[in-house]
């Protein structure tokens, strides 16, 4: 391992920006004109798209950043997602000759993976927003992944390097003063294996992106070019003194975990690495840089990413991740080592980006955890749990393509027992309803339930896993992307683990095939796939759970007697 070339990440201050003559009343209508704005992108978007991934699954990002590329507001979507833009909209304009070389009605296509953060199927497009004097004022972007971009297949966890990850677009513009780029759209449809969602979803990103720049301009207008610039000023300072405010209740200190990921897809060897968290003040910092060198497979996660997700759990720890803007980044650093696991630099694969990030929320949380277990939650499931499939229909021979991701329990806290059925990197995401995958895909869900006895024992227990079986009416392939299934959900203060993930394939044949991460599976008609989601840690000692507690869980399901009894023996005590 090469400790040298470390990298800091962290936001730059106020500056010499200035909020005379900003008034706070006018500040927050602002703000909130703001987040009505991205709202607004976020719903065309939806309305628009043509893949369940965007409308109903929600994988997408829309944002609005100003001249100099600070977060004005972002809806909420994927938390995977957020505030990783700033990277990508930078590197899309710098791309297409920088600002000076924007103009009315040119909207950008960028998709390399070390500056979106992402893999090539999350493709990005980016729009200048000029008022009507022709002032450049800001941007507005959207992300959101594609099903097809002429990866090696549809998904991928085998990738060895990134151009076996799709076509890439390095910042180009698809729009030029309004008019489309025949050119690249052919492009764009001669690669994909569905061309018609493709571009159904790019006219919807471009038009969530019209939209926004529409409200941007207006809400400029509204107040004035002068008091807008002061007002958003004020409006990241006082989301940095929040921030701070919420850090500063931390004791200062150095806070290290274990964690780690199953394989890196192209082999079977565990990873397992330490993590630190440094707490300085109103400062915090989360260092990778004992993360391994990069991998030879596709279980790396480029520096966008890694930032995020170390935005992403501060922001919960500080109850500042709803609407977030770029003061609220300010408190936050990042530290990295290049040509690691977590600033892998080209040409690594990185498809399974979002996968191998989630360490990066589990340790950052059981770092804090084991020092201050008030603080936050138990382990998790951990992992997105998403399989992708894809085939041809049997009687049209069309193809067809669908995924989702897949819920977990949450572990449990000092407050209360830990969710069921969620996924925090997937908060504000929904899954596609069992009506919706039946119409529109090859197969019958047989059953579909919370798993007994998967959240771990505690005085507050890990939520429930679930178990979902699909019956196959067609022969088809999936690639499945499930992590985490040799690594327990952790307990804390005594709580015990809950049960890692896993998924197994029923074969027509009678036989049983277990699987985890694995691209373009065969799957025979009237195969049954069978996946067993992990549940969430215990946090307390079993020993301190209400008693009633346990009997209202076996009740309802959640364990079982022999469990109950193993774990909770005080309950049954005459």
């Amino acid at each position: 391992m090469n400790k040298g070339d470390i990298s800091v990440f962290e936001v730059p201050g106020s500056g010499a920006h200035t909020t005379e003559g900003a008034d706070p009343v006018v500040t927050e209508l602002i703000r909130n004109s703001l987040i009505s704005a991205a709202d607004q992108m976020k719903r065309a978007l939806i309305r628009t798209s043509f893949s369940p991934i965007v409308y109903e699954a929600m994988d997408f990002a829309v944002v609005l950043y100003d001249k100099d590329i600070r977060l004005l507001s972002q809806a909420p979507t994927l938390p995977t997602f957020m505030g990783t833009m700033n990277f990508c909209v930078e590197a899309a304009v710098k791309g297409a000759g920088g600002p000076g070389n924007m103009e009315p009605g040119d909207i950008v296509l960028y998709n390399w993976p070390y500056n979106t953060g992402s893999h090539a199927q999350d493709a990005a497009v980016v729009m200048p927003v000029f008022l009507d004097d022709g002032e450049l004022v800001g941007y507005a972007a959207c992300k959101a992944h594609w099903m097809d971009i002429a990866a090696k297949a549809p998904y991928c966890t085998d990738t060895t390097d990134i151009f076996q990850e799709g076509v890439f677009f390095p910042g180009i513009k698809i729009y030029r003063r309004g008019e489309i780029n025949e050119d690249i759209l052919a492009m764009i449809k001669a690669n994909s294996r569905m061309p018609d969602d493709v571009v159904g979803d790019l006219n919807a990103q471009v038009a969530c992106c019209r939209v926004g720049g529409r409200e941007l301009v207006r809400v400029i207008n509204r107040f004035g070019k002068e008091v807008f610039d002061a007002s958003i000023e004020l409006m990241f300072n006082h989301a940095e003194q929040t921030t701070r405010a919420c850090i500063e209740k931390i004791p200062d200190g150095r806070y290290k975990a274990r964690s780690g990921l199953d394989n890196s897809g192209v082999d079977d060897v565990k990873i397992d690495f330490d993590l630190e968290v440094e707490i300085s003040g109103s400062i915090v910092t989360v260092d990778l840089t004992d993360a391994p060198d990069a991998l030879p497979g596709p279980m790396n996660c480029p520096l966008p990413t890694a930032v995020c997700f170390a935005r992403v759990i501060i922001g919960a720890l500080t109850d500042t991740l709803y609407f977030t803007n770029e003061g609220h980044f300010r408190p936050i650093r990042v530290k990295t080592r290049k040509g690691s696991l977590y600033h892998p630099l080209p040409p690594t694969p990185c498809f399974m980006f979002g996968w191998a990030a989630m360490p990066i929320l589990e340790g950052t949380i059981r770092a804090l955890g084991e020092a201050l277990p008030e603080l936050v939650p138990a382990g998790s499931g951990a992992d997105i749990m998403a399989l992708i499939w894809w085939g041809n229909r049997e009687a049209t021979g069309e193809p067809w393509a669908a995924g989702s991701w897949n819920p977990v329990g949450q572990g449990g806290s000092v407050h209360d027992d830990g969710s069921t059925a969620i996924h925090v990197a997937l908060a504000f995401s929904r899954q596609g309803s069992m009506e919706l995958w039946e119409s529109k895909c090859p197969w019958l869900i047989e059953s579909y339930e919370l798993a007994p006895d998967s959240g771990g024992a505690g005085a507050h227990s890990g939520g429930c896993g679930v178990d979902l079986e699909w019956r196959i009416l067609e022969d088809c392939a999936i690639t499945s992307t499930i992590e985490q299934t040799r690594h327990e959900p952790f307990g804390l203060d005594g709580g015990l683990p809950g049960r890692s993930n896993r998924a197994e394939m029923l074969c027509a044949d009678g036989t049983v095939e277990p699987f985890s991460k694995v691209t373009d599976l065969k799957v025979s008609k009237y195969s049954v796939v069978r996946l067993m989601s992990g549940g969430g840690g215990g946090h307390g000692d079993p020993a301190e759970r209400d008693p009633e507690k346990v009997h209202a869980d076996l009740k309802a399901g959640y364990i079982s007697e022999p469990f109950a009894r193993r774990h909770y023996p005080h309950a049954f005590a005459s």
